[in-house]
Parts: structure tokens; sequence; C-alpha cells
């Protein structure tokens, strides 16, 4: 047979060994095409979640869950209902019911939302209603966190977020580090066990932290969907483009759903909790917040990118500088640390600036200028053009601040009571500074009855 000589060089490269290309199972999306394929997500969320708010209310009403102003530290001036938790629930499980039924684009090629974390939601979920409802004890709502934190590791959920940090130190995850008979201990388990601490903690930090911010109108759910954007930027930079080699088990969609899921769910409430407010987020609404934000921040360490988890705490700044604050100021005054107070951030803010809707706006400038900081540097870090390790030092620089900044105010607060406390002069006078300090904690006079 005869070969044309103008074919020889189509015939050299069909000759050609082929490349290995990416795994045929792979995929790879823009974010327009994430935000297109998982938009009825935030939809589902935000109507389900608007129109169940004046049910969830008159529920509330009718069965006397009513937050009333009996404590010097609220700011309502008469009863508001404070069940709308459950409305943000309601409005979140509908939107991750509506994501399985996804069948096309990201949402038909990546994995669906794990069991795991929808366990979580229930058991934060009846937590918060029990308190609500019933008033739990505090050691019963720790015990129903753990629950949710447990569920997480059981999927390994968040496991790995110790992996980028302690990795450079013990290295890869099959080294052997102990030999003890027949039993090894590898870098593995040391990562593993952990992230599983780490699990806990950023569930019961989460979860509080936001519980303790919720004190004026609006407040907890607005600075919730600003986290929930930011946290979404992160999460659509991680996919955009990347390519996912085995996508059901990749946490790409997750990441995306949860904080769409979560954006529309506190969206649709803002309207009904913005002052003045007619219905309040109850300890269902800000635990369920709490941990939402906190799953979300746990996945950006899907890989053991700790440098992204720490991006994401930036975000969350608020909440931790609140919580940081009262700890210390609870702890120096030599009170419980469930007191309740009206020193809080936002009782400061409301106090300096005049009112709540001032208060509000300006925390929610703060959360917005944590959440451009938090996105800014977590893309600097995915596009590799700052070095991991200046992640992690901007981050302790950014929260060594914080913690002294409130170690600052709790001890400055401390020497002006104690400045101003009257010497004792008989042994039935000798618990007035106790009794001082916690009346400068709670925000009450001193004497003020309680119901």
């Amino acid at each position: 047979m005869l070969i044309d000589a103008a074919q020889v060089p189509a015939l050299g490269d069909a000759l050609k060994p082929v490349e290995p290309g990416p795994p045929i199972s792979a995929v790879n999306f823009g974010a327009l095409e994430f935000l297109n394929g998982y938009a009825g997500v935030f939809v589902v969320a935000f109507l389900v979640t608007l129109l169940s708010t004046p049910f969830v209310r008159k529920l509330a009403i009718s069965m006397e869950i009513i937050d009333k102003p009996n404590e010097a530290r609220k700011q309502h001036k008469y009863p508001i209902a404070y069940l709308g938790g459950f409305a943000v629930f309601l409005g979140f499980m509908a939107a991750i019911a509506y994501s399985y039924t996804i069948v096309d684009g990201p949402g038909g090629a990546l994995g669906p939302m794990p069991v795991s974390i929808v366990i979580g939601v229930l058991a934060i979920t009846f937590t918060g209603l029990a308190d609500d409802v019933w008033g739990w004890d505090p050691r019963l709502k720790i015990a129903g966190q753990l629950v949710a934190a447990a569920a997480l590791a059981v999927q390994d959920i968040g496991t790995r977020v110790a992996e980028g940090a302690l990795a450079p130190l013990l290295g890869p995850a099959t080294d052997v580090l102990l030999t003890v008979g027949p039993m090894a201990l590898h870098s593995g388990d040391v990562f593993y066990w952990t992230g599983t601490a780490i699990i806990a903690l950023f569930v019961l930090g989460g979860c509080n932290s936001m519980n303790l911010i919720d004190g004026l109108d609006g407040l907890c759910s607005g600075t919730a969907a600003i986290m929930a954007t930011g946290l979404l930027a992160i999460s659509l930079l991680m996919a955009s483009g990347a390519q996912i080699a085995d996508p059901f088990e990749s946490l790409a969609g997750v990441r995306i759903v949860l904080c769409l899921a979560l954006l529309g769910s506190v969206l649709g409430f803002l309207p009904w909790n913005f002052n003045p407010a007619v219905i309040f987020l109850g300890d269902c609404g800000s635990l369920l917040i709490g941990y939402l934000v906190v799953v979300s921040i746990l996945m950006l360490g899907e890989q053991g990118d700790t440098h992204l988890v720490f991006a994401g705490l930036i975000i969350f700044s608020l909440p931790i500088m609140d919580t940081s604050l009262a700890i210390l100021r609870r702890k120096l005054a030599g009170v419980s640390m469930s007191t309740a107070d009206a020193n809080h951030i936002h009782h400061l803010a409301k106090r300096s600036l005049g009112g709540v809707k001032r208060a509000v706006f300006a925390l929610y400038a703060i959360s917005i200028s944590f959440g451009i900081l938090g996105v800014v540097l977590g893309a600097l870090a995915i596009e590799k053009i700052v070095r991991l390790r200046m992640v992690y030092a901007f981050s302790i620089v950014l929260f060594g601040t914080i913690g002294a900044v409130a170690l600052k105010v709790a001890l400055r607060s401390r020497w002006q009571l104690q400045s101003m406390e009257p010497a004792p002069v008989a042994e039935a006078t000798a618990s007035a500074p106790t009794a001082t300090a916690a009346a400068a904690v709670t925000g009450e006079p001193i004497g003020a009855s309680k119901p």
C-alpha cells in the first residue's frame, strides 16, 4: 500500500504514546456553574423560612414561648415570641431535601449532603428547642452539642483540619511515631484524634459564641448572613476550576450547598427579626446557626488545608471577640461562666451609639470587614500568592491581638471596680465586693430582685 508523504506527519502523531489524562470520572466546574446549579437551594431556604416564620410565631405565642423584658440587660420593651430558630430549621432542611433532587450540573455530579451533618443539625435543633421550651440545664445543652460534634467525627467531617499544621512537624500520615509491642502509633492517628478534639472545641465554641451575640434585633441573623457569604466565596474559589477526581467523595458541592442553605434561611428570617423584631431566634436558632457556620469552616480543611480553616475563623472573628471578652470579664469578676450580663459588644455598641439599629449596622460593618479580610487571605492562599506560614502568622497576630484587647478591657473593668469599692467595716458586709463585681457583670443594681 502506498502512503502519501503528506500523511506521514499525521501518521507519526497517531503513533505517539497518549499522555495520561484525568480520570474519566473527574469533573470540572466554574463558579457561575456552581451558583446556577445550586441556586434553587438558596431560593427554597429563603422562601420556606420567610413564609413559615409567621406560623411559627403564632405557634410560639399559643404555647407561651415568649421572651418577657423582665431583666435590665434585655433591650425589648414588650413580650416577643422566641421560637424563630425553628423556622430557620424548616427552611434549611427544605433546602437540603431539595439538594438531593438535583440531577444535572454540579448537583448531579458531586456527592450529596452527608448524613452526619443532617444528624448533627437535628441534635442541635432539638437541644435548642428543649432549652427554649423547658429551660434545659447547661450540662444537657453541652451534651447535645457534643452529640452533634460526634456525628461529624464518625463520618470524618473536619477530622483532617489539624493535618496541615501538624504534618510539617510529624511527617506524612503513614509515618510511625511510636511502637509499643504489637501496637504502632502513626502520624495519621495523631491527626485524626487532634482533628476530633478540634471538632468538639469548634462546635461548643461556635454554637455558644453565636448564642452570646444574639442580643439585639437582627444581629445574629444578619451577621450569620455576612459570614455565610464570606464562606461561600471561599468555597467557590476552592471548587471552581479544580479537577475533582472523585466527585462523589468530594465535599466541594456540600460546602456550597451548606452556605447557600444557611444564607437563604437567615435572610428569610431577617425581615421578621430586624428592629423592631416580632420574633426572636431563641437558643434553637442561635445554636443552629453557630453549628452550621462551624461545619462550613471545618469543611474548608477537607484536604488538610488548615490555612483555609484559619481564613474561615477570621470571617467568624466577631463572635470569637465577644466570647473572649465575656470569658475574661466573668473570670476576673469571680462569677460563673453562665452568668448573663449587659456588657457584651452589642450592649456597649448600643450604649455608645444610642440606638439598636445604629449598633447593629456598626457591628454589621465590623463583620463585613472581617469577612473581606478572611476571603482575601483565603483567595491569596488558594492561588498560592502567599505562603501558608504567612496565613498562620497573620491569624496568630489577629487572634492574639483580640485576646490581648479582651484581657485589657477585663482588667481595666476590674481595676475600676476595686478603686470604687469601700473597705469592709464589719463581717456582715464582707461579701459586698463580690456583690459589686457581680452587679457590674450582670448590669443590674445591687439588691435588684429577679423573678
